[in-house]
């Protein structure tokens, strides 16, 4: 991948490390590390995944993710994007908590899947504009706890598109305390 933002993961031209658009706006992120631009073969790959329950496609990119992420700061947990329980109902399988499952056995990390939930049903992402996206994902993940939670968190997600989900996933987390929110994911579209 080319140097990018330790922000957004968008592509930089020098080898600034934030770009403008963070300086000027920063996001809820701290860091955001994407194993792979989305483009081919990945944007093959995790459709597959995501949709198909190619399990072995799963296992690729989540080896990809373990090398990208394995000089990263340690989080004191990491926390999978939770899906709707109806989205789950329907797809079968999540995958961001099979990513982080993943990343967690291999990195030593403990794995939090009681910090975060999906409170509203919200339309798929994929088939909606940037604003569209945001009023989509509004107050749409919650803590389900306020004991134990980490001063350092890594979201786990497959795939960073602008970066919504993320960031309404990471408001929701610094709500309730946590002071570091990182974003961890297979591929970061451009």
């Amino acid at each position: 991948m080319p140097h990018a933002c330790t922000r957004c993961a968008q592509p930089l031209p020098t080898q600034d490390p934030v770009c403008g658009a963070c300086l000027h706006r920063p996001p809820p992120l701290d860091a955001v590390i994407a194993a792979f631009d989305y483009r081919f073969p990945v944007d093959r790959l995790l459709p597959r995944f995501k949709f198909h329950r190619d399990l072995a496609a799963g296992a690729l990119l989540g080896d990809c993710l373990v090398h990208a992420t394995s000089g990263a700061a340690p989080p004191g947990a990491l926390v999978p994007i939770p899906l709707h329980v109806a989205r789950l109902r329907e797809r079968g399988y999540d995958q961001a908590l099979e990513l982080a499952r993943l990343l967690a056995r291999r990195h030593g990390l403990p794995l939090r899947t009681d910090l975060l939930r999906r409170v509203r049903a919200t339309a798929p992402q994929s088939r909606l504009d940037a604003k569209a996206r945001r009023r989509n994902l509004r107050h749409a993940f919650a803590v389900r706890t306020r004991r134990d939670i980490p001063a350092h968190v890594a979201l786990v997600d497959d795939v960073m598109t602008t970066g919504t989900t993320l960031h309404a996933a990471a408001h929701a987390l610094r709500q309730a305390g946590v002071q570091r929110v990182d974003a961890w994911v297979c591929a970061r579209v451009r």
